[in-house]
């Protein structure tokens, strides 16, 4: 697996596909997402209708932050610095985003942390679930595939979740992560290192275990 970014993602349902260019790993946007957004910054504006009724009470710092088209963010979402969020996605109550990347129609519903992650067309996480982004001890993340031990550069680092994936209310996904396309993580289940596309993982006797679908 070379961890391509189109090994995961349709980049084509990504609303600012460019923050991939010349990127050969999946998780790279993540060290680059502030400094896009900071080129973007004089093209920023209003291009949506602010109703009467609504109030923003200072002193208050906003942004830098990127908000598709039709996406639904209900009450009690916190959206921190430096977060993209794909056309068509739901950003739910309680939910807490830190620079991290989402794809179209992805849905993030109910009381999740994201941060440093990136999250791809349609990828949709039950209530309750955590991409967790830094490791304990501190120290760099890294990528564990194949009895090798990859490094990022980067000392947060919470998850790619490839495109349709789903992940089970309660889940927590531990920090360096990568998903593949169209897997299952069922409830309750804490999962570190590399699915592969396809696969599913439940809890059995206290045990995660994987299968194909």
């Amino acid at each position: 697996m070379n961890f391509y970014p189109e090994e995961f993602l349709d980049l084509e349902k990504c609303d600012l596909p460019e923050i991939f260019a010349g990127m050969n790993r999946v998780w790279e946007p993540i060290k680059k997402i502030a400094d896009f957004l900071a080129g973007k910054k004089s093209s920023f504006a209003v291009h949506g209708e602010i109703k009467a009724g609504a109030h923003v009470l200072g002193p208050v710092h906003l942004g830098p932050c990127w908000i598709g088209r039709d996406v639904k963010v209900r009450a009690g979402a916190y959206i921190r610095e430096n977060v993209i969020i794909g056309s068509h996605s739901v950003v739910g109550n309680s939910c807490e985003l830190k620079n991290c990347l989402l794809f179209q129609g992805c849905e993030v519903p109910h009381f999740n942390y994201v941060g440093d992650s990136v999250l791809g067309h349609r990828a949709h996480l039950g209530a309750g679930a955590i991409l967790s982004n830094v490791r304990l001890d501190r120290r760099e993340v890294c990528v564990q595939f194949g009895g090798e031990k990859i490094s990022t550069g980067l000392k947060k680092f919470g998850a790619v979740i490839g495109d349709f994936t789903e992940v089970g209310c309660n889940c927590v996904i531990n920090p360096g992560s990568i998903i593949g396309r169209r897997c299952v993580i069922h409830p309750l289940v804490s999962w570190k290192g590399v699915l592969e596309e396809g696969h599913v993982v439940r809890n059995t006797n206290g045990m995660s275990i994987f299968q194909s679908v």
